[in-house]
């Protein structure tokens, strides 16, 4: 990634802040971006000179657009930074409902609309769903529906924008900081419940999923592609 320019839609923390940290260990160049601003701070901080920090809000139209705006040609967009709440059809009110599309759907949408003018031609785009979108779990209807609609975005634009390469990572549970913040018995439960599920018997590490990212931000032959960085729980 040396002398290579990547914007990260959610480069505060997990996925993203472990992908900028790789771009820039490599003599890249990020900038990430994020809705805390205290966050955001300590990220670039750690991530040194290299590094720029901008807010935004991935569910407001008028902040990726302003995000954007003045931002400079760079060759990489990543989106993982979204907000969303899932459960039963039965359920739970139609703002719930909707929120896996407004705040992770059209997030990336306006994300990659707003991008172009600055995205270089020989550049990216790497979107991200998940793997509920090909094994969906009860209680999560929208999310799953939000995650294939994702995969389906990747595979139009990548004929849309051609040269442009867009492709999608879709994770399993990964294993990043937010898990931190749950309770411990909570979070081992969920852990040894998706390791029963999945081929390789565990939840991914950050390293495994951010590998995935640059692989498909290096890989000048790969577009309209899903990577399943789940472990194998898609096959079972």
């Amino acid at each position: 990634m040396r002398d290579q320019r990547v914007v990260i839609v959610g480069g505060s923390s997990g996925m993203g802040l472990r992908v900028a940290r790789s771009v820039v260990a490599s003599g890249g160049q990020v900038v990430i971006g994020g809705r805390d601003p205290e966050r955001l701070a300590q990220a670039a901080a750690t991530l040194g000179e290299r590094a720029q920090a901008r807010r935004i809000d991935s569910s407001d139209k008028a902040s990726i657009a302003a995000f954007f705006e003045g931002i400079g040609r760079f060759d990489h967009l990543f989106t993982p930074g979204s907000s969303q709440s899932s459960g039963r059809i039965d359920e739970i009110d139609d703002d719930t409902a909707e929120s896996p599309f407004r705040s992770k759907f059209w997030g990336q949408y306006y994300a990659v609309k707003h991008a172009l003018p600055h995205l270089a031609k020989t550049g990216s785009i790497v979107l991200m769903s998940g793997a509920y979108s090909q094994r969906p779990l009860a209680g999560s209807a929208t999310y799953v529906a939000c995650n294939s609609a994702i995969e389906g975005l990747a595979r139009a634009l990548a004929v849309e924008l051609a040269p442009i390469r867009v492709n999608a990572i879709s994770p399993g549970t990964i294993d990043t900081e937010l898990w931190q913040t749950r309770l411990r018995h909570k979070r081992e439960q969920a852990h040894a419940h998706y390791a029963a599920m999945a081929a390789l018997g565990r939840v991914g590490t950050v390293d495994e999923a951010a590998d995935a990212v640059l692989f498909l931000m290096r890989n000048t032959y790969t577009t309209g592609s899903t990577l399943f960085t789940d472990g194998g729980y898609t096959l079972r």
